[in-house]
């Protein structure tokens, strides 16, 4: 039914999720899910379930589920890489209304045990190669995790290890044999917890994102919406589109798209866990369907352009002028397969095969994608790409840019069918949600809205204010209604693959290096590390210059390269003392011989930093430093 423009789903609608939808009826001999076979230590070709096959042994997964007493409303742990085995145990979880509960190490060395303990998850199903990281966590946690099973084999000894300390081992195969084909399924209500899914979103501890089947189901049909409105020809190819299977699974993004691939009867492709063949696995499977983040996509783009650099000038011409003829008639309101339909066949087509040859739609979220991106994608991959937003508390995707809709690059797009999205004046940061330009924090209401943080009231009641989500991102609508993302209204920002940054946590770990007394660290979503600008303390940066022979006042140490390096080298040493992730230490550091100041307008009377203000003020340095940490990398 419509309201105020918006497709509500009320509960009436069947849920989409494996068990209960028509996909098995209808696709019963199709692919499902599929994964290269690994013979003498090379990949073969793709081996596939199809879904008949799933269908039954998730039935029996879920029937095993409850034998080990685990019943309606308690909580399944998921942990490992993507595979079918992952899938299969999340579809046995919402046969039986079990909790599923993706576990992930990401979030820091205790994260898992953390989740297990507070989700108080009393089944998982392990990836072989993270049995050994579960047995290590198992003392802290076995009053409530009880069982384990493997996706794969599980070894004598670590079946030993866990029934010490009272907890059993199974194989997978072992499992499914636990299973009674005849287990009668339990029904199932739209307010059901679907899933607990833990994210890194502030200074403390992971919080647990509590999605309800009603949550997940409006959100998958949304997205079915979508892609139907701005890709007709899926409704013809249902049952026949391919999916490439490897942004992570425990992560609501590719969650949500995997669900709907499932709901439409379509093919599910799992890459091997080794980003050195994850171009062989697409060039084997060529999917139709491809998502990604900035990240992958910006590194994508720069290993065409490398390529097209080295194809001599003509080669490189050509490209320029086909790019040029085909980006001025896509600003001209033309759709992408209609702009340059022959420079597509001689020109771009190389470029398409790239992706296996066959991708008709690229979706891109996590973290904004740089605008030049972006363009780059549009004009150059031959099919259609759309970036959203969203959250793991909107489920997924809330706004989304309308594929072929050209004047929307650089935005993430409308409001999806479910949501409704509204801006929220902040004067302490000058964002006025009421002015000509409105500007303001991005506030949710809808029913893909996440029901709250799992035993966490408190701060449940601080984000949900009148059954409005605050999101603590700044928004600015665009004169077209759609939405452009501008800043971030706490402290927490996201890196381009999707990794949250507690900023202040973070200084304050720099902060106990000798050498720094002042320290502001930046990073923002387009890009994938950190750089920082750093007072140093001078007795130290002097007595190391004189240590090696190295001359010059303290202004001219700033600008030394070989103390810049000495700084930095220093910093993320006292990181990793620390325990930072890979992600949190710092790859360039700009010095600077002048204190932080009020003069400068760059600290508050009691010493806070003033980030926006840095970043206007030290924005050239900034740019600097990035273009520097890059060609380092590169090199």
């Amino acid at each position: 039914m419509e309201d105020g423009g918006r497709t509500c789903f009320d509960g009436s609608a069947k849920y989409v999720f494996f068990g209960d939808s028509e996909s098995v009826k209808k696709n019963p001999k199709n692919h499902m899910l599929g994964r290269r076979q690994i013979v003498d230590g090379k990949a073969g070709p793709y081996v596939w379930l199809t879904y008949e096959e799933v269908y039954n042994t998730a039935l029996l997964i879920g029937s095993a589920i409850r034998s080990r007493g685990v019943n309606h409303g308690g909580c399944c742990g998921i942990y490992g890489a993507n595979c079918p085995e992952w899938i299969m145990a999340m579809e046995a979880c919402n046969s039986q209304g079990v909790t599923y509960v993706p576990l992930y190490d990401t979030l820091g060395a205790n994260a898992v045990e953390f989740m297990i303990n507070h989700a108080e998850v009393s089944i998982s199903f392990v990836q072989e190669s993270k049995i050994s990281e579960i047995l290590v966590c198992l003392p802290s946690c076995n009053s409530h995790l009880k069982t384990i099973i493997s996706f794969g084999k599980i070894l004598s000894y670590q079946r030993e290890e866990a029934e010490k300390l009272g907890v059993a081992c199974f194989s997978w195969d072992e499992f499914v044999l636990l299973g009674q084909p005849e287990h009668e399924v339990p029904a199932k209500r739209k307010t059901d917890l679907c899933t607990i899914m833990y994210t890194s979103g502030t200074t403390g501890e992971p919080k647990g994102v509590i999605l309800k089947n009603e949550a997940f189901t409006a959100e998958v049909l949304s997205v079915d919406q979508l892609i139907s409105e701005t890709d007709k020809s899926v409704s013809q190819a249902s049952g026949q589109d391919v999916y490439f299977s490897f942004l992570p699974l425990a992560h609501i993004f590719d969650q949500v798209i995997e669900t709907f691939c499932i709901y439409k009867g379509s093919s599910i492709g799992f890459w091997q866990g080794d980003v050195r063949y994850l171009i062989e696995d697409l060039m084997e499977l060529k999917p139709t369907l491809f998502c990604g983040v900035p990240r992958v996509y910006d590194r994508i783009c720069s290993g065409i352009l490398d390529k097209i650099s080295s194809g001599g000038l003509l080669k490189k011409s050509l490209f320029q002028y086909a790019y040029n003829y085909k980006l001025r008639n896509m600003e001209k309101g033309f759709k992408h397969n209609e702009a340059a339909p022959f420079f597509d066949k001689l020109v771009f087509d190389k470029i398409k095969q790239g992706f296996g040859g066959r991708v008709r739609l690229m979706l891109s979220g996590a973290a904004p994608l740089p605008k030049h991106v972006e363009e780059f994608l549009r004009v150059t991959c031959c099919c259609m790409l759309s970036q959203g937003y969203g959250l793991t508390e909107s489920c997924g995707g809330c706004l989304t840019s309308i594929a072929d809709v050209y004047s929307m690059t650089g935005s993430v797009g409308v409001p999806m069918t479910t949501i409704e999205v509204r801006l929220e004046s902040v004067p302490e940061m000058g964002y006025n949600a009421v002015s000509d330009m409105p500007r303001g924090e991005i506030c949710l209401r809808g029913t893909t809205l996440f029901s709250g943080y799992h035993k966490r009231e408190d701060i449940t009641k601080e984000v949900l204010v009148d059954g409005w989500f605050h999101t603590g991102d700044i928004g600015e609508w665009q004169p077209d209604g759609s939405m452009k993302i501008i800043d971030r209204k706490k402290n927490i920002f996201k890196l381009s693959q999707g990794e949250y940054v507690a900023v202040e946590s973070l200084e304050s770990t720099y902060s106990r290096c000798p050498l720094v007394t002042m320290i502001w660290v930046y990073g923002n979503s387009f890009e994938s590390f950190l750089v920082a600008v750093v007072v140093p303390e001078r007795k130290s940066l002097a007595d190391w210059a004189s240590n090696n022979n190295v001359d010059g006042d303290f202004n001219s140490l700033c600008n030394n390269l070989k103390a810049r390096q000495h700084v930095l080298d220093e910093m993320n040493s006292t990181a990793k003392k620390h325990q930072l992730r890979g992600f949190e230490m710092l790859k360039a550091v700009h010095l600077e011989p002048v204190p932080f100041d009020i003069d400068r307008d760059l600290i508050t009377p009691t010493f806070k930093l003033k980030r926006p203000q840095l970043i206007k003020y030290y924005k050239d340095v900034i740019d600097i430093l990035y273009t520097e940490a890059k060609g380092s990398i590169k090199a």
